[in-house]
């Protein structure tokens, strides 16, 4: 058998160019002379920028760490060992570029085992161990504490989480095992499967404290000597922590149901992370810790090697850095300073823009409409959100007066844009009525403000074809819920100069939106993928399959929502708008429905009704029944699946084709941030290419063996 040093050393050859972590042994007595005190303390060297991981060179410093502190508990030197992190970070576990790097599945085994191996001998050292979580704590750094006798947490701390049934892996140092079996089985399900799946959902500290992670709470200005004072209070016997006992019984067994339920309606069984995780957490019951840490090896080893966990980890860098540095985008120094905002139109979606900018950018926001009503409704609806914001404590009435005084809505464009740098338009999304509103706010803008679109499906170039200056329009596409979703799909036009894509890009950063630059082309990305997807699903159905087997036909890839749902969302109307514009340009691909065209006539919101009678779920309306003519052709889920992938395939290679975005990358990165799309499928290539879909339709994978997919 290899030693535990023997197998990070192996792992550590593997992976050359790991960020290390050191673990630094320090000794104190502690107050109320409760004895003599060791504190190991992780630190990469770097700022709270730089997170602390740990990859095998990392593990074997805190192992040697931990060899010190063992032969001093041992010898009565030290009464206990304390475990913290440099300013602001704790840890944020697992250094996932070494992930990346690992091509065998013993490999893979090995770093579960060696972590493991080390964590735990934290539990059995002679004397008592604290974790002290004084800043941000994830995956194994939630999990070398959780082997301590005792945790404390800081009320500053911003984010604390257990994330990696939401890249494609599970909790696979002590997490899935320990956890449970610390707080119980219902709220570590919420921990490690509910909170991931919605988004990798983050805790606070208070909530670490609330539920049961942590012994005590302390203010974060002086939480280290806190938690030591609190410390000595334990080893001396003043202070007495208290643990609720686990419920080992139905409670247990209903909460691994009610996260099997969860992960159904998440991912449909299309990823197997979550399972994996609930059937440890299942197993776990009995407390045998050992055969826990046992069964998160062979789980880590078996979906290291799985396509959901490269393209989690292809997602997770594609939004943490292609996301943060866009490709394509112009030198940031030509960038102008956006000192005021206008917005055309006083609607829900310019509204939800001006509440945007007023907040991200706190510049003075105008919006101006065709009627006073409206653009005093467009303005109430902004004071309410601030006022929504300042109910909750997220802002104080210092700064909610100060953004409402920031606001405001005149009829005439002359007097609301004359100082505007941002001028943005979000009307009905018709070509003459865009080029009209151009027309009128070039003749009272700034020669240097930028004039933007919100338009999702019209050309940029055409918009701005009649101006004097048409190299300052710029597209710029949110998606709905504009808080919510990150994805800004920057629109170049055949004139954009560099000046002002640098200033849209500039602003897009203070908005804190995911960029991404695209050609001029119908529908962009987004738009264009989601309608020939949808299309397809359309057009089945039109030709003969039921609605229902249609919709279950993709169920197997895990979206948020059916196609049928997001068209509701959607509504129906933007989404036959959005196809009639993608007919136009590319007929023999983009049919118009003529069922969804009775549906928009006849005035319905969807395809579905939702009644109580049967908990809301969706069931098609019977006056849509009545208006579908469908042919006689019937598929199969598995046909109509092809059938939707092949289109989707096709329609990405001729996107990357025309040069709509710079690589396959950008794609995936739009339908993660604009559309929601899972990161187990990593977007979307990635799932083309694992099930052959790519090679098939275009001939080629998108992406080169080893980009989110095992290393050949």
């Amino acid at each position: 058998m290899s030693t535990t040093a023997e197998l990070l050393k192996g792992a550590a050859e593997l992976f050359p160019d790991e960020v290390v972590t050191s673990a630094h042994v320090r000794h104190f007595e502690l107050p109320a002379n409760a004895g003599k005190f060791a504190l190991i303390t992780l630190d990469n060297g770097f700022d709270h920028t730089k997170p602390t991981t740990f990859g095998p060179q990392s593990l074997a410093n805190l192992n040697a760490a931990i060899d010190q502190v063992e032969a001093e508990a041992a010898n009565g030197e030290i009464v206990g060992v304390g475990l913290t992190g440099k300013p602001f970070i704790f840890a944020v576990g697992a250094d996932l570029k070494g992930v990346e790097l690992l091509k065998k599945h013993d490999e893979a085994l090995a770093i579960g085992k060696g972590g493991h191996d080390v964590f735990k001998r934290l539990s059995a050292l002679a004397v008592p161990t604290f974790a002290y979580y004084n800043g941000a704590a994830m995956g194994g750094g939630v999990e070398v504490g959780l082997h301590c006798t005792y945790r404390t947490v800081s009320k500053a701390l911003p984010a604390f989480s257990l994330p990696e049934v939401f890249l494609g892996l599970v909790p696979g140092w002590g997490g899935c095992a320990i956890l449970p079996n610390l707080i119980g089985a219902e709220k570590a399900v919420s921990v490690i499967i509910e909170n991931s799946l919605n988004q990798n959902r983050q805790l606070k500290g208070k909530q670490v404290f609330e539920l049961g992670i942590a012994d005590a709470i302390f203010e974060g200005a002086d939480f280290l000597e806190q938690s030591l004072i609190w410390t000595a209070g334990v080893l001396n016997g003043s202070v007495t922590v208290e643990r609720p006992e686990v419920d080992r019984g139905e409670a247990w067994d209903q909460a691994v149901a009610k996260g099997r339920a969860i992960a159904d309606s998440k991912v449909h069984g299309a990823a197997p992370a979550a399972y994996r995780a609930l059937a440890i957490i299942e197993a776990a019951k009995d407390g045998d810790l050992q055969k826990g840490f046992d069964a998160e090896d062979q789980a880590l080893a078996d979906l290291i090697m799985g396509g959901e966990l490269r393209s989690g980890i292809y997602a997770f860098n594609l939004v943490q850095k292609r996301g943060k540095r866009p490709a394509g985008a112009p030198d940031k120094s030509l960038a102008r300073p956006v000192t005021k905002v206008g917005v055309v139109g006083a609607g829900l979606m310019a509204s939800q823009l001006a509440l945007l900018f007023l907040r991200r950018l706190e510049v003075p926001v105008v919006l101006t409409d065709i009627d006073q009503e409206r653009v005093d409704k467009g303005v109430g609806y902004v004071h309410g959100e601030i006022e929504k914001l300042l109910g909750k404590g997220r802002i104080n009435q210092d700064k909610a007066n100060r953004l409402k005084g920031l606001v405001s809505g005149v009829l005439d464009k002359a007097e609301g844009f004359a100082d505007a740098d941002f001028i943005i338009e979000a009307v009905f999304e018709e070509m003459s009525v865009k080029q009209k509103v151009f027309a009128e706010v070039e003749a009272v803008a700034p020669a240097h403000a930028i004039l933007a679109t919100n338009t999702s499906s019209l050309s940029v170039s055409e918009m701005a074809s009649k101006l004097q200056h048409p190299e300052r329009v710029v597209g710029f596409h949110f998606f709905n819920p504009v808080a919510i979703l990150p994805l800004l799909e920057i629109v170049r036009g055949e004139k954009t100069d560099d000046a002002s894509l640098a200033t849209a890009f500039g602003v897009a950063k203070k908005l804190k939106k995911t960029a991404v630059l695209t050609k001029d082309a119908p529908a962009f990305v987004v738009n264009r993928i989601l309608t020939r997807f949808m299309g397809e699903i359309q057009n089945v159905i039109d030709e003969g399959t039921p609605v229902a087997v249609a919709e279950k036909g993709v169920e197997p890839l895990g979206l948020p929502m059916s196609p049928l749902v997001l068209l509701e969302l959607v509504g129906p109307a933007i989404g036959l708008h959005v196809s009639e514009t993608l007919n136009r340009a590319f007929p023999e691909r983009f049919k118009v429905s003529p069922n969804l065209k009775a549906v928009v006539e006849a005035g319905k919101r969807g395809f579905y009704v939702y009644n109580a009678e049967n908990g809301f779920k969706p069931e098609l309306d019977p006056e849509v029944a009545a208006l579908l003519e469908q042919g006689d052709v019937v598929l199969t889920e598995e046909q109509v699946r092809d059938r939707v992938l092949d289109a989707v395939a096709q329609e990405i290679g001729l996107m990357l084709e025309e040069g709509v975005v710079a690589e396959a990358q950008d794609i995936d990165l739009c339908l993660i941030t604009g559309a929601g799309w899972p990161f187990h499928l990593g977007g979307i290539t990635p799932y083309l290419d694992r099930e052959g879909v790519s090679e098939r339709v275009n001939g080629k994978r998108f992406l080169a063996q080893g980009v989110a997919s095992v290393p050949a």
